[in-house]
């Protein structure tokens, strides 16, 4: 059993404890003054964790788009340069479509930015497969590429009208601060959720699950049994490189409403670490991207909070340094696919 699966009741019954702690929080009125009515909203506060979700649904698509790479024995340290890319080509679209109708425009732009992000992902996959360059320098090559166009390309004068609002889920939007913070959202917010268990079905339970995991395990035996190993490859990078593409259209149609130059920030990396903590499942990467999610809440409601005892650089700093911590922690625990990042090679040279 895996170090996650192993722990799957532990992490279910602390996410459970959470959750009702923040129920608590939120339905009781403290003494005006007291240290439960200036500390527990930071902690527990529905705007704190109204902030961890849209925080986490970047890192969780980012993730979901590294695990189908790596189920199929792709790395991908490229996931920042996708999402950065997908953003750029969302924002170009809807600046281009501002004179649309408001959703028409940035359906549209989610397409693009979805497109893009395919589009580098094909490029790794060119890079990783066909030409059999080193995977974590063609990773590092695209995350260089979209930096430079994006930054050259950049029209500081253009401007995105408008952006996705808020849908409340009828009945399920009513339920006590539960229903505000996960059944009101964008669309992109619900997509992400959604994804999550569309990915964890597709990988667990279809037979194109089983043969993505099987290229990522074994390609030989794969192989052997009738399986287009770098076929399956070509297809989960290019659709990984989708949802990291989507992810970083969430930035610009949801959550910023305008583009700017490197504002993936390193959400790409975080994702990536997710991915590793998570243990490559869809669920454990989503448990890790609202865990980071939280601690860029946290550092927000700090400084909200005007704590000025501890300089705001180290305030900043927490989300990266439990990254950090998170992931060391986990050196020899998981186990990643046993062919992720070698190449192929049916003739066996």
């Amino acid at each position: 059993m895996s170090w996650l699966r192993g722990r799957a009741p532990l992490v279910t019954l602390l996410i459970a404890a959470f959750l009702a702690t923040a129920v608590w929080v939120n339905t009781t009125s403290f003494p005006e003054g007291s240290w439960q009515a200036q500390w527990l909203p930071v902690f527990f506060g529905v705007s704190a964790l109204n902030f961890t979700l849209r925080a986490a649904v970047p890192l969780i698509l980012g993730a979901l788009g590294g695990i189908l790479c790596e189920r199929s024995g792709i790395v991908n340290i490229g996931i920042e340069g996708m999402m950065l890319a997908g953003a750029f080509a969302g924002f170009v679209v809807k600046v281009a479509t501002n004179h649309w109708p408001l959703y028409s425009s940035l359906s549209v732009s989610v397409l693009a930015a979805m497109l893009a992000g395919g589009l580098m992902g094909l490029l790794h996959a060119l890079f990783s497969i066909r030409f059999r360059m080193d995977q974590i320098i063609s990773g590092t090559v695209l995350i260089i590429l979209a930096l430079g166009l994006t930054s050259y390309l950049y029209d500081r004068d253009a401007v995105a009208q408008g952006k996705f609002s808020a849908v409340a889920i009828p009945v399920l939007s009513d339920i006590p601060v539960i229903g505000e913070i996960i059944f009101t959202n964008p669309p992109i917010t619900f997509a992400a959720l959604i994804l999550v268990v569309v990915v964890h079905i597709a990988l667990f339970y279809t037979r194109w699950g089983l043969r993505t995991r099987a290229v990522g395990e074994h390609p030989g035996a794969a192989d052997t049994m009738g399986v287009n190993v770098n076929l399956y490859r070509y297809a989960n990078t290019i659709a990984g490189g989708m949802l990291a593409g989507l992810a970083g259209g969430f930035l610009v149609l949801e959550a910023v409403g305008q583009f700017q130059e490197g504002m993936t920030a390193g959400r790409g990396f975080i994702s990536l670490a997710a991915v590793i903590f998570g243990n490559w499942t869809p669920f454990g990467a989503m448990a890790a991207s609202m865990l980071f999610g939280y601690t860029q809440a946290l550092q927000n409601e700090l400084l909200l909070a005007g704590v000025v005892a501890v300089p705001r650089q180290f305030v900043s700093m927490i989300p990266y340094v439990v990254t950090i911590v998170a992931v060391a922690g986990l050196v020899g625990r998981v186990r990643p696919p046993a062919a992720s990042g070698k190449v192929y090679d049916k003739d066996g040279h």
